[in-house]
């Protein structure tokens, strides 16, 4: 059989197995015939490991055979000629991807065995899984991408579903409040990487990485965009990088995702979801090599990230949210090694660190039993040494840091003032509009207004 053929079929399953498990979950929501606990795993478990093994099929027969770099076309799915605008589904093997893509799978395929008996009996059982599965299939189609439509695709429903999990226990507010605030970071972000992918096509007239980034597979590519134009387009995916890996500005959105259970807190934010953004950055790495600006960026939010980030673990008195700044940390050094240009030590510090924090988080309700069995295991009590560096600050210092920390550097509040400034404006458009049209009608032109004082329009007049 052809070799292109091979890789063809493996990249569709691939691709197919995830897609297979959403679309099976969704249906059965939609005709009203959910599926049994039994069912789902079943399913869950055998979409997982066919995806695992044909990324792993691939891989071998890429080092067997020295291909380096594998393209598989889907196709235009949607063309507007008058628009200028086609949606190219595209999905690429390379050194970047395949390391990801088969971590997707073992992370997922862990996390799915353990939420199996976690969530046992749970009312959202059922609904859990349905989002896990948009979730594998976004980060699948994330990390394979070959154009930035595709990407876009991914991006999107890794979002959606880290934003409803978060609210999964929607019976409460925290939650719900909580996961607001996650969707309203991404949706920053999203606008962002939109902006970027209409400037990408604009300047290119599509959005395949091989013509944006060069000609050589990643990491060898080397970007054919002008310097002006790779700062332009590398500060937007930045943003999108930041807000979507909870960097600087945005880290306060990632103690609050761990409202959700701990299965999602472990593979969403510890482990895949938060180092999208990095993975972003790895993917269009060849555009740092044409503008320093852009690389000192990088850098710097890298350096500020990791920094903050550690400071604020350090208060913690809660486990969940000290690893999710930990992980922070991480993300946080893992943007300064894009930045130095340390491709290869930044991809396997992703999967290095993914692996452990995963790991971590779904220890974290069990930490209490795990630390009395190291005490016993030793014979005494774990001894807490004060960092040095701590000891070299003036006590006023230490104790302004502690409150700057505790209060995690009051990102929170910078951003509201930020939004407020703007809901403040659109309220005052709001106000002269609704002045102007009444003014026009004679009485109450809105509908709300009339729904909220509770009177039919005609009672207005």
């Amino acid at each position: 059989m052809d070799l292109d053929l091979i890789f063809n079929w493996l990249g569709i399953v691939v691709v197919g197995a995830p897609t297979l498990l959403m679309a099976l979950m969704g249906l059965s929501y939609l005709v009203n015939q959910p599926l049994s606990e039994h069912a789902l795993s079943r399913s869950t478990q055998i979409a997982v490991m066919t995806g695992l093994v044909a990324a792993i099929a691939v891989l071998v027969l890429m080092l067997v055979t020295g291909v380096r770099f594998v393209p598989i076309e889907f196709g235009n799915w949607v063309v507007i000629p008058q628009e200028h605008f086609h949606f190219h589904l595209k999905i690429v093997f390379d050194r970047l991807s395949v390391p990801f893509c088969i971590l997707i799978f073992v992370l997922v395929a862990t996390t799915g065995a353990f939420a199996n008996r976690y969530l046992h009996r749970e009312p959202g059982y059922g609904r859990f899984f349905m989002l896990y599965s948009f979730f594998l299939l976004g980060m699948v189609l994330a990390a394979l991408a070959g154009t930035i439509e595709t990407l876009f695709l991914g991006w999107e429903l890794v979002g959606l579903s880290s934003a409803l999990l978060v609210a999964y226990f929607h019976e409460r507010r925290s939650p719900v409040v909580n996961g607001q605030r996650v969707w309203s970071v991404y949706r920053v972000a999203d606008a962002a990487f939109l902006g970027a992918a209409v400037l990408l096509h604009h300047l290119r007239g599509e959005g395949d990485f091989m013509a944006l980034m060069g000609t050589g597979p990643w990491p060898e590519g080397a970007a054919t965009l002008s310097p002006r134009a790779a700062l332009l387009v590398g500060s937007l995916l930045l943003l999108a990088a930041a807000g979507k890996s909870a960097l600087v500005p945005f880290s306060g959105w990632l103690p609050r995702a761990m409202e959700g259970p701990t299965p999602s807190s472990a593979i969403f934010y510890g482990a895949l979801s938060v180092h999208l953004g990095v993975y972003l950055l790895l993917r269009v790495s060849p555009l740092l090599d044409l503008s320093p600006t852009l690389r000192a960026m990088v850098i710097i939010l890298g350096l500020a990230t990791a920094l903050f980030a550690s400071g604020a673990a350090s208060v913690q008195s809660d486990i969940k949210t000290g690893l999710a700044f930990a992980s922070l940390t991480q993300v946080g050094i893992i943007t300064v090694e894009i930045g130095l240009g340390f491709r290869y030590l930044a991809l396997v510090h992703i999967i290095g660190h993914a692996c452990l924090r995963m790991l971590q988080l779904l220890r974290a309700p069990t930490l209490i039993r795990d630390y009395h069995s190291l005490e016993n295991a030793i014979g005494g009590r774990l001894q807490h040494r004060p960092s040095r560096w701590l000891l070299w600050l003036p006590e006023p210092l230490q104790l302004r840091l502690y409150r700057l920390f505790i209060e995690r550097g009051e990102l929170d509040a910078l951003l509201d003032q930020i939004v407020a400034v703007w809901v403040g404006m659109f309220r005052f458009f709001d106000t002269w509009e609704r002045r102007w049209t009444d003014w026009l009608s004679g009485t109450r032109s809105r509908e709300s207004d009339r729904i909220a004082s509770g009177r039919p329009v005609e009672d207005l007049r």
